[in-house]
């Protein structure tokens, strides 16, 4: 919780840098500062529609085939120990861990044919950009992710929540506590983290609501010089950034939506906590993320991603398992049913995936490797046709048989449902060069 010391004590959002937070100092001079962010927000084209995206990133990639595809009829050295149990939806199965999911299976649409990994490597690039981090032409400055260029296109200016959330901390592996990274449109589109490595920024040590009034009085000084020697009404048009700017630090919206001890005890409960600290080199399990996910775009965030966990179970897979799918089971299925009860099923949609699947033969540590060529998801909400199970695998959950599903179509069904043209929409590079959201892919006619 942050609290800005003053007459009265009162909780204030922080200050503004995209390393990781909005710093007071960034506010002045150098360095990428809200008002900037703003501006850039303001220059897209795209801001009517009030949708959200909540992206969550397995990390390390889930076995699919101990999850949403279990393979009975194989044998046990590739079907694992795990049993399947029924859902609310007739013909639907899902693992015996995943009981809360399989109680609103009529609200998921688990995908099991999930392809388009090329080379099997650990990073979440293709989870928030729907294209491999390798094995494709990149364009200068990289990739963005949905969340940048949700904040590019589709956010609205003039809020006082942060468009794109990042709930990931720091892991030891970089991209498994990435929340996805602004690529060519650059750190004016990165992803506010409360979590990240400016956790010591939340406190301003000192620094009082009066101390902020003066800080926004000498930066208003600083303008009046520079729009002294301005003749073309470009300082007269960054007051209204620069008062947004100030809304945002000074109003309680995106630090109340981040404190989950405002909310009700027994929907804390129905989340359940999890925890805090990262999972080995991975992120953390934290259950309270799914709420938070809730809170914020509820508050007003466009999107949200969060890291859950480290499912990169080389040894002892199953084992493995039982320490990430019983959190992730009441965490997910909580946020899904805190959406519908909340009305909110419609206009914020959810996908949960790793980078890649597993292999389906149990290695001699009783673990499962990388598997590029298969692997499976999630997605509810968006008011898509859930119910259902998108995609199927071979005997062996080795190869995709049915409706090959590219990481690429789920993210044109995003754009297309969050209102955004895919034939005609581009962004420019660092080169100038246009660039389409996604490679030609179309929305899935199966959930839109």
């Amino acid at each position: 919780m942050l609290t800005i010391l003053g007459n009265k004590t009162g909780r204030f959002c922080d200050g503004v840098t995209r390393r990781d937070f909005l710093k007071i100092g960034g506010l002045a001079m150098g360095g990428l500062s809200m008002p900037q962010i703003l501006r850039a927000e303001a220059s897209s084209g795209v801001r009517k529609s009030p949708k959200s995206v909540i992206m969550i990133y397995m990390a390390g990639a889930p076995p699919h085939q101990d999850i949403f595809d279990l393979k009975m009829d194989a044998p046990l050295e590739i079907r694992g120990p795990f049993k399947p149990i029924g859902t609310n939806v007739a013909g639907i199965q899902i693992s015996e861990h995943m009981p809360y999911c399989a109680k609103i299976m009529d609200k998921l649409v688990p995908i099991r044919s999930m392809v388009g990994s090329l080379t099997g490597d650990h990073d979440s690039h293709i989870c928030y950009t729907g294209r491999s981090a390798r094995g494709v032409p990149v364009p200068p400055g990289g990739w963005p992710s949905i969340g940048s260029v949700m904040t590019k296109l589709c956010a609205a200016s003039g809020k006082t929540v942060p468009q794109f959330v990042g709930l990931a901390p720091n892991a030891g592996h970089p991209p498994y506590g990435s929340p996805g990274h602004p690529g060519f449109l650059g750190a004016a589109c990165a992803a506010f983290r409360p979590n990240g490595a400016g956790t010591s920024d939340l406190s301003l040590n000192g620094i009082t609501s009066d101390r902020l009034a003066d800080r926004r009085t000498l930066l208003a000084s600083f303008d009046q010089f520079r729009r002294d020697a301005d003749h073309s009404g470009l300082m007269s048009a960054l007051d209204v950034f620069d008062q947004q700017a100030f809304d945002v630090l000074t109003s309680s919206k995106l630090i109340d939506a981040l404190d989950v001890s405002k909310e009700d005890a027994k929907t804390r409960e129905r989340y359940g906590k999890g925890f805090s600290a990262n999972y080995g080199d991975g992120a953390p399990r934290n259950n309270e993320h799914f709420l938070v996910a809730r809170r914020l775009v509820e508050a007003g965030a466009r999107c949200v991603t969060m890291n859950f966990g480290r499912w990169d179970f080389h040894s002892n897979n199953h084992s493995e398992l039982l320490t990430h799918l019983p959190l992730f089971d009441q965490g997910l299925s909580a946020l899904v049913e805190d959406l519908y009860q909340r009305g909110l099923d419609k206009d914020v949609a959810v996908v949960a995936w790793g980078e890649f699947g597993r292999t389906p033969t149990i290695n001699k540590e009783g673990g499962r490797d990388h598997w590029p060529n298969v692997g499976g998801a999630v997605v509810a909400g968006g008011g898509f046709k859930t119910g259902q199970v998108i995609g199927a695998t071979d005997r062996l959950g080795g190869e995709a048989t049915e409706r090959p599903v590219h990481f690429g179509e789920v993210f044109a069904t995003l754009y297309h449902w969050l209102g955004i043209d895919l034939n005609t929409v581009t962004l420019p590079d660092l080169s100038g060069r246009p660039q389409y959201l996604v490679d030609g892919w179309q929305p899935m006619r199966e959930l839109i």
